[in-house]
Protein backbone atom coordinates (compact mmCIF):
# COMPACT_ATOMS: atom_id res chain seq x y z
CA UNK A 1 0.00 0.00 0.00
CA UNK A 2 1.07 3.42 -1.00
CA UNK A 3 0.72 6.01 1.76
CA UNK A 4 -0.37 9.22 0.62
CA UNK A 5 1.80 12.25 1.69
CA UNK A 6 0.60 15.79 2.60
CA UNK A 7 2.69 18.07 0.01
CA UNK A 8 1.78 20.81 2.71
CA UNK A 9 3.76 19.43 5.50
CA UNK A 10 7.00 19.70 3.16
CA UNK A 11 9.48 17.28 2.11
CA UNK A 12 9.91 13.78 3.51
CA UNK A 13 12.52 13.27 5.85
CA UNK A 14 12.38 9.88 6.11
CA UNK A 15 9.47 7.29 6.48
CA UNK A 16 9.94 3.55 8.76
CA UNK A 17 7.55 1.17 8.66
CA UNK A 18 7.66 -0.31 12.75
CA UNK A 19 6.53 -3.92 12.92
CA UNK A 20 4.03 -5.43 14.95
CA UNK A 21 5.21 -5.04 18.38
CA UNK A 22 8.32 -3.48 17.97
CA UNK A 23 9.53 -0.18 19.39
CA UNK A 24 10.57 2.65 17.29
CA UNK A 25 12.12 6.76 18.43
CA UNK A 26 13.02 9.37 16.38
CA UNK A 27 14.52 13.48 17.65
CA UNK A 28 11.71 16.13 15.40
CA UNK A 29 13.51 19.60 15.18
CA UNK A 30 11.27 22.30 15.92
CA UNK A 31 8.50 22.52 13.11
CA UNK A 32 9.25 19.32 11.91
CA UNK A 33 6.12 16.90 11.35
CA UNK A 34 5.22 13.23 12.29
CA UNK A 35 2.47 11.41 10.84
CA UNK A 36 1.77 7.86 12.08
CA UNK A 37 -0.07 5.90 10.42
CA UNK A 38 -2.33 3.05 10.94
CA UNK A 39 -1.35 0.45 7.96
CA UNK A 40 -3.55 -2.32 8.39
CA UNK A 41 -6.12 -1.05 10.43
CA UNK A 42 -7.08 -1.40 14.38
CA UNK A 43 -3.51 -1.36 15.43
CA UNK A 44 -2.76 0.83 18.77
CA UNK A 45 0.46 2.69 18.37
CA UNK A 46 1.70 3.49 22.26
CA UNK A 47 3.67 7.23 22.53
CA UNK A 48 5.50 8.95 24.44
CA UNK A 49 7.56 12.26 24.21
CA UNK A 50 10.05 14.60 25.67
CA UNK A 51 11.85 17.92 25.35
CA UNK A 52 14.76 16.88 23.91
CA UNK A 53 17.28 18.94 25.30
CA UNK A 54 15.58 18.29 28.80
CA UNK A 55 14.06 14.98 29.05
CA UNK A 56 13.00 15.85 32.73
CA UNK A 57 10.21 17.82 30.72
CA UNK A 58 8.25 15.33 29.41
CA UNK A 59 4.67 14.45 28.39
CA UNK A 60 2.08 15.55 31.29
CA UNK A 61 -1.34 14.05 30.80
CA UNK A 62 -2.31 16.19 33.59
CA UNK A 63 -1.52 19.42 31.50
CA UNK A 64 -2.38 18.12 28.53
CA UNK A 65 -5.89 17.50 29.66
CA UNK A 66 -6.32 20.38 31.56
CA UNK A 67 -4.95 22.70 29.07
CA UNK A 68 -7.84 21.65 26.65
CA UNK A 69 -10.94 19.92 28.26
CA UNK A 70 -11.63 16.66 26.98
CA UNK A 71 -9.77 13.21 27.95
CA UNK A 72 -9.67 13.04 23.87
CA UNK A 73 -6.82 14.13 21.55
CA UNK A 74 -8.05 15.78 18.02
CA UNK A 75 -6.82 17.95 15.44
CA UNK A 76 -5.55 21.30 17.14
CA UNK A 77 -5.00 19.54 20.74
CA UNK A 78 -1.53 20.20 22.14
CA UNK A 79 0.67 18.07 24.17
CA UNK A 80 1.81 19.36 26.75
CA UNK A 81 4.70 19.04 28.80
CA UNK A 82 5.05 18.86 32.99
CA UNK A 83 5.57 22.61 32.73
CA UNK A 84 2.74 23.04 30.59
CA UNK A 85 4.73 23.78 27.34
CA UNK A 86 3.45 22.47 24.25
CA UNK A 87 5.67 19.67 23.10
CA UNK A 88 3.13 18.91 19.71
CA UNK A 89 0.50 19.90 18.08
CA UNK A 90 -1.97 17.59 16.49
CA UNK A 91 -2.09 19.44 12.92
CA UNK A 92 -4.16 16.30 11.46
CA UNK A 93 -6.15 13.58 12.55
CA UNK A 94 -8.31 10.86 10.54
CA UNK A 95 -9.74 9.47 14.20
CA UNK A 96 -12.79 10.53 15.48
CA UNK A 97 -10.49 10.20 19.56
CA UNK A 98 -7.21 9.31 20.70
CA UNK A 99 -6.58 7.39 23.71
CA UNK A 100 -4.81 9.60 26.75
CA UNK A 101 -5.95 7.56 29.48
CA UNK A 102 -5.22 3.99 28.76
CA UNK A 103 -1.46 3.64 29.72
CA UNK A 104 0.91 0.98 28.34
CA UNK A 105 0.50 -2.53 28.54
CA UNK A 106 3.54 -4.39 31.03
CA UNK A 107 3.95 -8.37 32.44
CA UNK A 108 2.24 -6.64 35.89
CA UNK A 109 -0.74 -4.81 34.22
CA UNK A 110 -1.17 -8.56 31.86
CA UNK A 111 -0.62 -10.73 34.93
CA UNK A 112 -3.51 -8.76 37.12
CA UNK A 113 -5.82 -8.38 34.38
CA UNK A 114 -5.44 -11.83 31.96
CA UNK A 115 -4.17 -14.34 34.09
CA UNK A 116 -0.61 -15.69 35.21
CA UNK A 117 -0.07 -17.10 31.85
CA UNK A 118 0.62 -14.36 30.37
CA UNK A 119 3.82 -13.46 32.24
CA UNK A 120 6.09 -14.18 29.59
CA UNK A 121 4.31 -11.92 26.78
CA UNK A 122 6.03 -8.80 25.91
CA UNK A 123 4.58 -5.36 26.80
CA UNK A 124 4.83 -1.90 25.85
CA UNK A 125 6.57 -1.05 28.73
CA UNK A 126 9.18 -3.20 27.67
CA UNK A 127 9.78 -1.31 24.20
CA UNK A 128 9.55 1.75 25.44
CA UNK A 129 12.32 0.79 28.35
CA UNK A 130 14.61 -0.80 25.13
CA UNK A 131 14.31 2.66 23.39
CA UNK A 132 14.74 5.09 26.36
CA UNK A 133 18.36 3.34 27.11
CA UNK A 134 19.17 4.57 23.55
CA UNK A 135 18.95 8.31 25.53
CA UNK A 136 20.34 6.94 28.61
CA UNK A 137 16.86 7.07 30.13
CA UNK A 138 15.50 4.48 32.31
CA UNK A 139 12.38 3.29 34.68
CA UNK A 140 12.33 6.78 35.99
CA UNK A 141 12.15 8.24 32.89
CA UNK A 142 8.79 6.64 31.72
CA UNK A 143 5.88 8.93 31.90
CA UNK A 144 2.00 7.90 30.88
CA UNK A 145 1.65 7.78 27.65
CA UNK A 146 -0.52 8.52 24.68
CA UNK A 147 -2.15 5.21 23.15
CA UNK A 148 -2.76 6.72 18.86
CA UNK A 149 -5.66 4.53 17.30
CA UNK A 150 -6.71 2.95 20.84
CA UNK A 151 -10.82 2.82 21.55
CA UNK A 152 -11.02 3.83 25.25
CA UNK A 153 -14.72 4.97 26.25
CA UNK A 154 -15.13 6.80 29.27
CA UNK A 155 -18.92 6.31 30.79
CA UNK A 156 -20.98 8.07 32.95
CA UNK A 157 -19.87 7.14 36.16
CA UNK A 158 -15.86 7.22 35.01
CA UNK A 159 -15.25 3.58 34.08
CA UNK A 160 -12.98 2.91 31.47
CA UNK A 161 -13.42 0.32 29.01
CA UNK A 162 -10.90 -0.91 25.89
CA UNK A 163 -13.18 -1.63 23.00
CA UNK A 164 -13.03 -2.83 19.48
CA UNK A 165 -10.96 0.01 17.25
CA UNK A 166 -12.76 2.85 15.48
CA UNK A 167 -9.09 3.10 13.13
CA UNK A 168 -8.98 1.70 9.64
CA UNK A 169 -6.04 0.56 7.48
CA UNK A 170 -4.19 3.88 6.21
CA UNK A 171 -5.95 6.05 8.65
CA UNK A 172 -3.48 8.93 10.32
CA UNK A 173 -2.65 11.42 13.02
CA UNK A 174 0.21 14.13 12.33
CA UNK A 175 2.01 16.10 14.87
CA UNK A 176 3.83 19.27 14.69
CA UNK A 177 6.88 19.65 16.70
CA UNK A 178 6.21 22.99 19.00
CA UNK A 179 10.46 22.41 20.05
CA UNK A 180 13.12 19.63 19.59
CA UNK A 181 11.11 16.47 21.03
CA UNK A 182 12.27 13.07 21.06
CA UNK A 183 9.23 11.01 20.48
CA UNK A 184 9.30 7.14 21.26
CA UNK A 185 6.72 4.49 20.12
CA UNK A 186 5.85 1.07 21.00
CA UNK A 187 3.77 -0.71 18.40
CA UNK A 188 1.37 -2.45 20.98
CA UNK A 189 2.07 -6.30 21.05
CA UNK A 190 -1.28 -6.36 23.34
CA UNK A 191 -3.01 -10.05 22.22
CA UNK A 192 -5.58 -10.33 25.08
CA UNK A 193 -7.75 -7.27 24.57
CA UNK A 194 -9.71 -5.37 21.22
CA UNK A 195 -7.39 -2.42 21.14
CA UNK A 196 -5.42 -4.37 18.20
CA UNK A 197 -7.62 -6.90 17.00
CA UNK A 198 -6.27 -9.63 19.10
CA UNK A 199 -3.39 -9.54 16.05
CA UNK A 200 -0.22 -6.54 16.48
CA UNK A 201 -0.04 -5.20 12.67
CA UNK A 202 2.37 -2.52 11.19
CA UNK A 203 2.41 1.19 11.84
CA UNK A 204 4.25 3.31 9.24
CA UNK A 205 6.11 7.01 10.86
CA UNK A 206 6.72 9.46 8.22
CA UNK A 207 8.47 12.78 9.19
CA UNK A 208 8.57 15.71 7.10
CA UNK A 209 10.39 18.92 7.41
CA UNK A 210 6.88 21.18 8.39
CA UNK A 211 6.26 24.22 6.93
Amino acid sequence: MTTLIRPDFGTVLSRHTVAPRAPWSAILTAGQVLTIVDLDGNQAVDFLCYDAHDTSRAYSVQATLQGQGSVYLTEGSILRDNEYDPLLVVVANDVARQDTLGGACSKESNTLRYGHHTWHQHGCVDNFLIELSKYAMGKRDHVSNVNWFMNVPVDPDGALGIVDGISAPGLRVSLRAAKDTLVVVSNCPQINNPCNGFDPSRAEMIIQEGR
